[in-house]
């Protein structure tokens, strides 16, 4: 029987594919689904950042070019964990481990969109929004990516990019870094890390298997993992309610942030608590359902 790295390395002989077969394996490369979270971020953080009610062409375009940016960084990643992925089984079927799409054609495509996000961004919005996308991208490639093999920081690192892009959108409305932007920024960045332990425990075999030293591998018992999703669920709490505080939003969304906010730290201690995958489960869905949620008061209670 062959081991998991004999199966990685032996490609299997290459087929003709249908041109609608070839356009999905790119569009999967680009990870639409996953980037649906940061489309809507981008577009809270436009909307949000604008002084007045945004036009929809130029609000459309900055998402947009936020949303190439997201899906050239993704098949950027890909390209470089195209090794780990084979090892991992809920990855091995994505298009590059799989042999469906060639290594420089799938680098060619994550530069091309990138660089077609930024442009789109300084163009249609202004430079300081696409300085931010390059920013976005820099982190997630040359810091996180690499990271990851290393260190469980990679943790905390990864959602610094992940967290920039409402950033981008506040900029690209507003033309300015500034409070309220960030504030955006932290809530974001905060929520990610007991959505990230979740994934993690969730996954933890197969990044075991990949050679990943998230918290959940390195280890066993998952304390740590419970006990640093906790922490920043916590402080997630009060950060939470800094957009009612600096304007951005009002009374209404401050209780109702208080509310979502309370719910999560309650799904987070359940799973700090007792490590299950039905808890991990849980507290992952529920920080899905989380964000959209905020972002919808807090453009409401604008």
């Amino acid at each position: 029987m062959k081991n998991a790295h004999a199966e990685a390395a032996a490609a299997p002989i290459q087929v003709a594919r249908r041109p609608a077969g070839r356009l999905a394996d790119y569009v999967a490369l680009a990870k639409p689904r996953l980037n649906v979270l940061v489309v809507a971020s981008s577009a809270a953080g436009y909307y949000l950042g604008s002084p007045s009610t945004p036009q929809l062409t130029p609000m459309a375009l900055a998402v947009g070019g936020t949303a190439l940016v997201a899906g050239g960084a993704a098949v950027l990643n890909q390209v470089y964990e195209r090794d780990t992925d084979a090892l991992m089984m809920r990855t091995r079927r994505r298009p590059l481990p799989d042999h469906r799409v060639g290594i420089d054609e799938a680098r060619a495509f994550g530069i091309a969109l990138a660089a077609a996000g930024i442009a789109v961004l300084s163009l249609s919005a202004n430079l300081l929004a696409a300085l931010v996308a390059a920013a976005t991208l820099v982190i997630y490639l040359a810091v996180y990516t690499p990271l990851k093999r290393r260190s469980a920081l990679s943790t905390l690192v990864g959602a610094v990019p992940g967290a920039l892009p409402p950033l981008i959108g506040w900029t690209a409305g507003r033309g300015a870094l500034d409070t309220g932007g960030w504030t955006l920024f932290a809530i974001v960045f905060l929520w990610q890390i007991p959505h990230f332990m979740a994934i993690a425990w969730i996954y933890r075999d197969d990044y075991r298997r990949a050679g990943f030293p998230m918290l959940p591998v390195v280890e066993p018992d998952g304390a740590r993992t419970g006990r640093q999703a906790l922490l920043y669920a916590l402080a997630l709490v009060p950060v939470s309610l800094l957009p009612a505080l600096v304007g951005v939003s009002g009374l209404v969304y401050f209780w109702c942030a208080l509310v979502l906010g309370v719910m999560f730290l309650a799904l987070t201690a359940r799973f700090a608590a007792v490590r299950s995958e039905g808890r991990a489960r849980a507290l992952f869905y529920g920080s899905l359902l989380y964000l959209p949620l905020i972002w919808a008061v807090m453009i409401l209670d604008h």
